[in-house]
């Protein structure tokens, strides 16, 4: 069976985010991440985490001006100096967090981008990629990538596996990996199951939602038992982030643990 951690960005959201770790302690998880929690001293978050014996297996490095639509930063051109910056933030909470991955967001092209524009970015994400890897490597920490479709994030540069291991490839980073939405990935490609059996060994995180809603996993066209018993025939070790929007409440729908991942 998958180990589960609680994505406090979308769990729990019927409390404030800091009291969401006892939440998630309370229902039996052993483990959470979140997208953003630079609003709060990592100290606080930290001592969250001890007090419940949470362990924090990923954050996102900080995304630029959210509130403006950016997405992240490590993709644009002509920002590296505030992508640096960061990434300095990120590994300063992983730090203090525990926390052993960051995932570094590319953010998003300009509309009509063209091939040529493309390709500047594409090579911005490479030496972005590159620095970062460098600098998360001295601190012990691991990097992902994550491909976004583009109907709940038009116009990222990241869409499809193919290519997030294409850079990961290219970047040639031992401590770079691919985080792979399932969600996402069944948006824009499907097949995820044979996905799963080509890049394994390069997946450093593994997310899910259900499709279409991006609810629990029990409701929708993802196969989920099975992609679960997928992952323990290949003997996966790392956490499945639950990152969804509960349809009632988040406790009331932890029910499909039981029921996708029961054996026989």
């Amino acid at each position: 069976m998958p180990r589960f951690s609680a994505n406090l960005s979308f769990l729990y959201t019927e409390v404030p985010f800091l009291d969401r770790f006892a939440a998630a302690a309370r229902d039996g998880f052993r483990a959470v991440e979140f997208a953003f929690g630079y609003e709060f001293p990592a100290e606080e978050i930290a001592a969250r985490l001890k007090t419940h014996d949470l362990m924090q297996v990923i954050i996102n490095a900080p995304p630029g001006a959210y509130a403006a639509g950016e997405r992240g930063l490590a993709a644009l051109p002509g920002r590296e100096h505030e992508f640096a910056a960061s990434m300095g933030t990120a590994l300063a909470y992983a730090r203090t967090l525990s926390c052993p991955r960051v995932h570094v967001m590319a953010g998003i092209l300009p509309d009509g981008a063209d091939a040529e524009r493309r390709a500047r970015h594409r090579s911005t994400f490479v030496r972005n990629l590159r620095f970062a890897a460098g600098e998360a490597e001295r601190h012990g920490v691991a990097l992902t990538i994550e491909p976004l479709n583009p109907r709940d994030v038009p116009g990222y540069f990241l869409t499809t596996q193919a290519e997030a291991h294409a850079i990961r490839a290219e970047v040639g980073a031992s401590n770079l990996a691919v985080q792979m939405d399932l969600y996402h990935a069944q948006i824009v490609e499907g097949d995820l199951s044979e996905k799963l059996r080509r890049w394994l060994p390069h997946i450093g995180h593994i997310q899910i939602a259900g499709v279409p809603g991006r609810h629990e996993p029990d409701v929708g066209e993802i196969n989920y038992r099975h992609l679960f018993a997928l992952l323990d025939e290949l003997g996966y070790e790392g956490w499945v982030g639950c990152e969804y929007r509960p349809r009632v409440g988040t406790s009331a729908g932890l029910g499909w643990m039981k029921t996708l991942c029961r054996q026989g």
